[in-house]
């Protein structure tokens, strides 16, 4: 998104905007709270405990694995810094659903759908993102099913597939979306589906239906797109 939009890189880089990691937000007319995974937000002048981290910062304490090319777009950006959090611009939930898709359905779709009411509660002018990761590998090593014999005696989820995936994206594709403020839905919402066994061997992108397509509501480069368009429209006053 700091690549796509011109004005959130000048806005970080003046220090008007930092971002905050599982933030708790609260509907301001319910009284409901949530645990936001990622939230942009102006600074709050609150004291901060800990060290101060940046966006950065994040690549080596989370072992996240970039090109070099990635390396390097991303050491021209403007250091975003994390910091208390003041008011927040934009939340941004995440869930992935990686086995026991049918069974998974219900609580998935509730806690995507509670985020947006907490974020538009909170703040109408907010911007509520969504992501869902869905796992479309035929067999899965589940961590709470082995717990002891993950090595010796492996115990494998298995699933049909693409018709779990398939269930699954629909029901993700179900959720109330908005095109304004004032209605209720996220304002941009992605959905990725990978193929991932969690036995060590490589985790891949999956780009043929069920996955959403290039040009498509839910693919995350619209995602991207969109959400530099309603931030550079809603916050340019910031």
């Amino acid at each position: 998104m700091l690549c796509h939009c011109p004005l959130l890189r000048r806005q970080i880089a003046d220090g008007r905007v930092a971002f905050g990691i599982n933030h708790e937000m609260r509907d301001f007319s319910n009284d409901r709270k949530k645990d936001l995974d990622l939230v942009l937000c102006t600074p709050s002048g609150a004291a901060r405990h800990g060290r101060v981290g940046t966006l950065a910062d994040m690549v080596a304490e989370y072992h996240i694995t970039l090109s070099e090319d990635e390396q390097e777009a991303l050491r021209q950006l403007p250091s975003l810094k994390r910091a208390p959090v003041g008011s927040v611009l934009m939340a941004l939930e995440a869930k992935a659903c990686m086995t026991a898709h049918q069974r998974a359905l219900p609580r998935l779709y509730d806690e995507l759908n509670s985020s947006h009411l907490t974020v538009h509660g909170a703040s109408d002018q907010a911007i509520a993102a969504g992501f869902v990761m869905v796992n479309i590998a035929e067999r899965y090593l589940s961590p709470d099913l082995n717990k002891k014999h993950r090595q010796s005696d492996p115990e494998w989820s298995t699933h049909r597939q693409p018709k779990d995936a398939q269930i699954t994206v629909d029901k993700v594709a179900q959720l109330p979306r908005r095109s304004k403020t004032g209605d209720q839905g996220y304002d941009a919402l992605a959905i990725v589906v990978v193929s991932c066994a969690n036995d060590g061997s490589p985790v891949t992108l999956f780009n043929r239906a069920p996955a959403p397509q290039p040009g498509g509501n839910y693919h995350y480069a619209a995602m991207i797109d969109r959400l530099a368009a309603i931030y550079a429209t809603r916050f340019k006053d910031l």
